[in-house]
């Protein structure tokens, strides 16, 4: 199967612009540059002298470049630049980044950014900046597959330096590495993006980006981080495609999650490209290359919420942690009219069948011991018992009569079954999907049989439009406290008043495909693993 958008694309953009030029304090050894390199395209911009120091037109930082096959040949490289207009000209700047070889290729410009005075001492103040940075999320967001439909496009509205929470230059960094990261799967030449996208991956999933993370969703808003998230990922399934056409062994693991905690909330995002998740089975595979296509094409998105209060008592402090809300969904990242061209539609897809979590507090020694507030389920079984009786007439000679009785169980059950558990001073939540038509066993970890995935009635066929679907309408799964909203709750000791404790909170989803229109015997299961820190702060009482 071609990758998406990569199959089709045209030459475009492929002007040459002037030979870069470096000042000394953009000069970087290519050579010897690492991989994990993170450029500050932030404070290179900030700090470009005044214009009047400016011995060419054209100055430039490296992005990244790609290994050298010999120490006389420069290895291609990509490299943001900034140009500055002609004197017989009205001022203004134009950024780029291009592809350079022995002639350099323009692969993104953007609008001009116009500059008040000609006699402006700095290249760029703090508006001019701002106006470069919208630009650069406008430009990441027109990657997206909803690019060119103006029903879903939200406006950015930009909230301000002064109210950001965190670094602005660190938010700037990590947009300008994401358009970076899309101009460079979508129209950088072949060996140029063979070479740059693992290490501009490697710079997005760095620490530092991590951090940044926080302030960039929370300037986008919950709707732009949507499909700010469907823009890059649907960037990282046409990269694995493109990897898997050409038979490579390496596939990069992509996962986004950041934390925030706030008002008694937890709170864990995190989004993975189907693609991308490991499979429990690796051998298990499809040759039907449409089926592929609407596999690949979707994108996990998880939110794990979880309440929590502190209750002071004579000797300790009881901390309880509650489900407030766990929702997983599994995203088509094209459109419709292409998953129904290419694939066989958006229903046909992965489902959530496990998730599980676990939560541990850090600061072991202050910890008294755990409890867990729900029993092993023992659930009542509810039988039906159905009876029939035939009967029927022998041959006219015999003057007989024969009957016999049949009877028919029918068991009711819940499709989703809930268990906690306490192993030293870590509480786990685990959800299981049971199949009801084959036994009620676990989903993600047992193979339907053939015959049951071919059967038009089978449990998990329009298992998007039944009425007793154990998922949404949308094919995710919603936990919220109504029906789990058991607790777990840690015994501190009395010492730890005042302290803000660290807690690790891990977890796992699986998402299984079984057929649900199709006529297929496919059928696999994938997971994947998150991790965040969260605090609790326990405040001392008067």
């Amino acid at each position: 199967m071609l990758p998406l958008h990569l199959s089709s694309l045209k030459a475009r953009n492929t002007t040459p612009i002037p030979i870069i030029t470096t000042t000394s304090s953009s000069i970087l050894q290519i050579s010897g540059m690492a991989r994990n390199f993170v450029p500050d395209a932030y404070g290179w911009i900030t700090s470009l002298p005044p214009f009047s120091q400016w011995r060419t037109s054209t100055m430039s930082l490296c992005i990244c470049a790609t290994p050298s096959p010999s120490s006389l040949t420069p290895p291609p490289s990509m490299s943001l630049s900034v140009t500055k207009a002609p004197p017989a000209q009205p001022s203004y700047l134009t950024f780029s980044i291009s592809a350079n070889y022995r002639e350099p290729i323009s692969l993104w410009t953007s609008k001009p950014v116009h500059l008040k005075t000609k006699t402006q001492q700095q290249s760029l103040d703090e508006q001019d900046t701002v106006q470069l940075f919208v630009d650069v999320v406008n430009q990441v967001l027109r990657y997206g597959p909803d690019s060119n439909s103006s029903s879903t496009k939200l406006p950015f509205r930009f909230p301000g330096v002064q109210h950001l929470h965190g670094s602005f230059g660190d938010a700037f960094n990590i947009v300008f590495l994401s358009l970076a990261f899309l101009v460079c799967t979508y129209e950088a030449p072949r060996d140029l993006r063979r070479g740059c996208l693992d290490s501009l991956r490697a710079q997005l999933t760095g620490p530092r980006c991590r951090g940044a993370a926080k302030t960039l969703v929370w300037m986008l808003g919950a709707n732009l981080e949507d499909q700010w998230m469907r823009t890059m990922n649907l960037a990282v399934t046409n990269w694995i495609v493109e990897l898997r056409s050409s038979n490579s062994r390496h596939m990069p693991g992509v996962l986004f999650s950041y934390a925030v905690q706030a008002s008694g909330l937890w709170k864990v995002q995190l989004y993975c490209p189907v693609i991308a998740m490991a499979m429990e089975d690796p051998a298990v595979a499809t040759q039907d290359e449409r089926l592929l296509f609407s596999l690949n094409y979707q994108q996990l998105e998880g939110v794990v919420q979880l309440a929590y209060r502190t209750v002071r008592k004579e000797n300790w402090v009881d901390v309880e942690v509650k489900v407030d809300n766990i929702r997983c969904d599994v995203e088509s990242l094209v459109s419709e009219t292409l998953m129904a061209e290419r694939g066989y539609g958006s229903e046909e897809k992965h489902f959530p069948s496990r998730v599980m979590l676990q939560i541990t507090p850090m600061q072991q020694t202050d910890i008294l011991s755990v409890s867990v507030s729900k029993s092993s389920d023992n659930p009542t079984h509810e039988f039906g018992l159905e009876k029939g009786i035939e009967a029927a007439f022998d041959a006219p000679s015999s003057f007989g009569l024969k009957a016999s009785v049949a009877e028919s169980l029918t068991l009711a059950m819940k499709p989703w079954k809930f268990e906690q558990s306490a192993h030293g001073n870590t509480g786990t939540l685990n959800w299981f999907l049971h199949d009801g038509a084959n036994g009620g066993k676990e989903v993600f970890s047992s193979k339907p049989s053939k015959l049951s995935l071919l059967q038009p009635r089978a449990w998990f066929r329009d298992r998007y439009s039944s009425a007793y679907r154990p998922f949404t309408k949308q094919g995710g799964v919603v936990f919220a406290r109504d029906e789990y909203g058991d607790s777990v709750s840690w015994k501190v000791c009395a010492a730890a008043l005042g302290k803000t404790m660290d807690w690790d909170v891990r977890g796992w989803i699986w998402l299984t495909y079984w057929p649900n229109k199709q006529r297929t015997s496919h059928s696999e299961t994938r997971w994947v693993e998150f991790r965040e820190c969260l605090q609790l702060p326990l405040a001392k009482f008067p």
